[in-house]
């Protein structure tokens, strides 16, 4: 009985470890910085989470960088009091001047208030098009699926099933379609900016916290340098030619109706000069 019971238990430990290895995208796909911890959950899906403290946050980046693609991650946001953290899920072509970004930030709030969902996008260095949402459920509670998709003809946001927005690309305005982009998540203290304008700031007795991510995965295209064509995966028309349909757009336009906190489109004080150009034809 005895080596009956070791043997099931050393099998056990070997399925958990090839599950495991077939899991392990942070450190094969990213490189870290500050506060980062990987584990595995009883299914062997890594788990990796990033710890804001008062020294320091957490991050990882992507070692590839894309021209396109769809891009998801299931994360588990920070419990009870959350206010002045900053989570985000993102892609960006660098930190520099002229750069194109497309955001997912997950704006922290006080306990028993609605996380702020901030999804905005980049192009040649501007980055004024925010639509925010409160998130209709507790995001702490469980995993839930965060998407972008990016293509040349519009980009995407998509919270579990549902698509929140569609940002399209015109031919005369800058979009994110010229310089390839890496993936990123962070965890940092935003306490000037995050709630209520930067009113609420972190509590620091609440440390330390810690938001979870799991089941990462890009289907993408990768730049090959000098013109070449991309390298694609099989079956990019998945993505690639993804617009949204009627339904989806009823999506859309539900969470606009129900959850808009904030739209650039409508920020008279904002531009007072009048608003960007893609505001009219949308």
């Amino acid at each position: 009985m005895a080596t009956r019971r070791a043997l099931s238990v050393a099998v056990a430990v070997a399925l958990l470890a090839v599950s495991a290895s077939a899991d392990s995208w942070l450190y094969e796909k990213f490189t870290t910085d500050g506060n980062v911890r990987a584990d595995y959950n009883a299914q062997g899906q890594q788990v990796t989470s990033l710890i804001l403290n008062q020294q320091s946050g957490g991050a990882f980046s992507s070692r590839q960088k894309y021209l396109y693609g769809q891009f998801s991650i299931q994360m588990k946001l920070i419990p009870g009091n959350s206010a002045g953290t900053v989570t985000s899920f993102y892609l960006t072509s660098g930190d520099g001047p002229g750069h194109d970004e497309i955001d997912m930030e997950f704006m922290g709030n006080s306990s028993g208030e609605p996380i702020v969902l901030n999804t905005n996008v980049w192009a040649n260095g501007d980055g004024k098009k925010e639509h925010q949402f409160y998130l209709w459920f507790d995001p702490s509670a469980d995993y839930h699926t965060y998407t972008i998709i990016w293509n040349d003809k519009n980009i995407i946001f998509k919270v579990d099933d549902l698509f929140i927005r569609s940002f399209k690309r015109y031919p005369d305005l800058a979009y994110p379609g010229g310089k390839p982009m890496s993936v990123h998540a962070t965890l940092w203290d935003g306490s000037y900016w995050a709630t209520q304008q930067g009113k609420v700031k972190v509590d620091w007795a609440h440390a330390p916290f810690v938001v979870s991510y799991r089941g990462y995965n890009a289907d993408a295209c990768t730049p090959n340098g000098d013109g070449r064509p991309l390298s694609c995966p099989a079956g990019t028309d998945r993505w690639m030619n993804r617009q949204l349909d009627g339904a989806e757009w009823g999506t859309v336009e539900w969470a606009k109706k129900n959850y808009m906190h904030y739209d650039y489109c409508k920020d008279g004080w904002r531009f007072p000069k009048g608003f960007p150009a893609e505001c009219s034809r949308n």
